[in-house]
């Protein structure tokens, strides 16, 4: 008989989290951010001295969300800011590859987000008005991160991803950090938004 194969990843605090079943209890946030920290977004092809990685994305993300509903509640902010949170163990794919990859990778990322939600207090699964606005923040970022970091021009990343309102772009230079402090950063704005939504 076949052994089955290994279908967890031991983390540095220890835990062991089953890809395949997660459960909230075997996740941590320090896990996640530092996960996330050492992750690049755009597959690493970005200008800069450090990768642009997903944690200071999901730190762009949360702060753009927060321009467009300023009366969200704490805890859309909350899942703003973890809305790629299973990336730490996943990666980070962009959306050519995830077609080609096909279902079993949205499947998964579904497993991990309904598992890091019910973790922080979250529902399993948002409502669809608070998705679609994250989804927006997330195009938002998406187009600011093309023109500052990937070399995108601005008419090609208003084809691919919307050109942002002017006042919800505005100041937003984005800037690359090492990962521990964006580890630092991400895990400190996490521990606010949780004790706002307590």
């Amino acid at each position: 008989m076949a052994k089955p194969a290994r279908a967890w990843q031991r983390m540095l605090s220890g835990r062991r989290l089953d890809l395949l079943d997660p459960t909230p209890v075997d996740i941590e946030i320090e896990d996640i951010a530092h996960g996330l920290a050492f992750v690049a977004r755009w597959n690493g092809q970005t200008r800069g001295d450090f990768a642009y990685s997903v944690a200071e994305h999901s730190l762009l993300v949360e702060e753009i969300h927060a321009r467009l509903r300023p009366e969200a509640e704490p805890r859309w902010r909350l899942a703003a800011i973890l809305h790629d949170a299973p990336e730490y163990v996943i990666g980070d794919m962009i959306s050519p590859v995830k077609a080609a990859v096909g279902p079993g990778y949205g499947a998964l990322d579904e497993r991990l987000t309904a598992a890091i939600h019910l973790r922080f207090g979250l529902p399993s699964v948002l409502p669809k008005a608070v998705k679609a606005d994250i989804k927006r923040a997330d195009k938002l970022s998406a187009w600011l991160e093309a023109v500052q970091l990937a070399g995108f021009s601005e008419p090609e990343a208003d084809r691919f991803f919307g050109r942002p309102r002017p006042e919800l772009a505005e100041g937003l230079t984005l800037r690359l950090r090492p990962p521990a402090e964006v580890r630092d950063a991400f895990t400190a704005r996490v521990a606010e938004l949780l004790a706002a939504a307590r």
